[in-house]
């Protein structure tokens, strides 16, 4: 199953950066830059081509892994597996880890909050959905229930998907500067 879920949304993310589809390359550069603790806004290791070529990569793997997946789907071998148990303190890091990054992304200069504020019901239902299947992969992980953590990871992912291509032309970016429009 988790073949299944990583080959959707490898496939899903790296076809859309690498085509940089409604500039979805550029949100993510300026979205990887605003995420970065110490660095400021000025701060840029990379650039927007390293992204496309990385999610190119992704684009051609994604495929094959969903490929694998749903074979083994259809041959009965995929089933729901639970994970070993785990530590109750690496549970409670974890949590703790989730929860300051869910509350550093909705304070009011946060990622999350200025999605929010857009307005739009698709960016809230996202942001939304976002929070919830972070909050769900550490209950499930800490429960074991692998077969969830699969489904909660991979619809966070859509839900990221989401905004990333919920672009807002005119506007300012995550970083503050103005977005550029793709070429």
């Amino acid at each position: 199953m988790f073949d299944v879920a990583w080959g959707v949304f490898a496939t899903a993310l790296g076809w859309i950066v690498a085509t940089d589809f409604r500039g979805a390359a550029h949100r993510f550069h300026a979205l990887s830059r605003a995420f970065v603790p110490f660095g400021g806004a000025g701060v840029s290791v990379v650039g927007v081509g390293f992204f496309r070529l990385v999610a190119g990569i992704f684009a051609l793997v994604g495929p094959v892994v969903l490929v694998s997946g749903l074979t083994d789907v259809w041959r009965g071998e995929a089933e729901s597996h639970s994970l070993p148990p785990i530590s109750a303190w690496f549970v409670v890091a974890e949590a703790m880890i989730v929860g300051g990054v869910l509350w550093r992304t909705w304070q009011r200069s946060g990622v999350l909050r200025r999605e929010w504020d857009a307005g739009s019901v698709q960016r809230r239902v996202a942001a939304s959905g976002l929070t919830a299947s972070l909050v769900a992969f550490v209950v499930t992980f800490g429960f074991g229930w692998g077969t969830w953590m699969v489904v909660s990871w991979l619809a966070g992912g859509l839900c990221g998907l989401t905004l990333l291509l919920s672009d807002r032309p005119g506007n300012e970016s995550d970083t503050g500067e103005p977005e550029r429009t793709p070429e």
